[in-house]
């Protein structure tokens, strides 16, 4: 399996570029103890490598986004390019496909189908070119402020600043005259996995147990003492 390698704005992300379709379109960004295992199986096996903090999955290509205080590109890339290679080999699965939520209110559908096209037709194809995606989030007809969710190399690049708003904004507000503003949206807190979850109840449990141990103990030879 040949895998590119190609640089990014961001110099803590690269983008690898299999030759083969990972995806049927969908696209995700990934973070270790975010997500299930079975959510994407080869996201589940770059964050076994020491240093990986991201992983975007895109049709085409992955970004991986290193740790600042982890391994540098040097060491990091080659196993990043076999762990890619022996995971697609093998034929397992990439990630689960997930369908986008279309626009609820039928007034706006218009507008929003507008704003999709001129994403997909002069947007996303030269973010993804810089390893990253721009993912439509809302639009608000009363402001005409749209809310976009940046990905892969763009998310947290020193430079989506500055691509969001001398770029974007000003294609959306070229095509789409009702859009007055582009923002990047705030991710949500995503929630805590099952498995996390029970391992900090669990060992929170461990910890008072400690504590109640270490509190009857104490108390019992201070009772000791008292009586002596």
């Amino acid at each position: 399996m040949f895998v590119l390698t190609e640089h990014t704005p961001n110099p803590d992300a690269l983008k690898f570029v299999p030759h083969v379709k990972l995806t049927a379109g969908s696209s995700r960004w990934f973070e270790p103890d975010r997500f299930a295992a079975e959510e994407s199986p080869l996201a589940a096996r770059l964050f076994e490598l020491d240093g990986v903090r991201r992983v975007f999955i895109a049709p085409d290509f992955v970004t991986v986004t290193r740790s600042a205080a982890g391994p540098g590109w040097p060491d990091l890339r080659y196993p990043v390019i076999a762990a890619i290679a022996e995971h697609l080999e093998a034929g397992r699965p990439v990630m689960t496909e997930t369908a986008p939520a279309g626009p609820q209110d039928d007034e706006e559908d218009e507008i929003v189908s507008e704003i999709l096209q001129v994403l997909g037709r002069h947007v996303r194809p030269g973010v993804a070119r810089d390893g990253g995606d721009v993912l439509f989030e809302s639009f608000d007809p009363d402001t005409g402020v749209v809310r976009v969710r940046m990905q892969g190399a763009c998310g947290g690049c020193p430079s989506s600043r500055l691509t969001l708003k001398a770029g974007i904004e000003q294609i959306l507000r070229r095509y789409v005259p009702e859009v007055t503003r582009v923002e990047e949206a705030v991710p949500a807190e995503p929630a805590e996995p099952p498995a996390a979850r029970w391992k900090a109840l669990a060992k929170a449990a461990g910890e008072g147990a400690r504590r109640a141990r270490t509190l009857f103990t104490h108390g019992g030879q201070e009772i000791r003492k008292e009586k002596a």
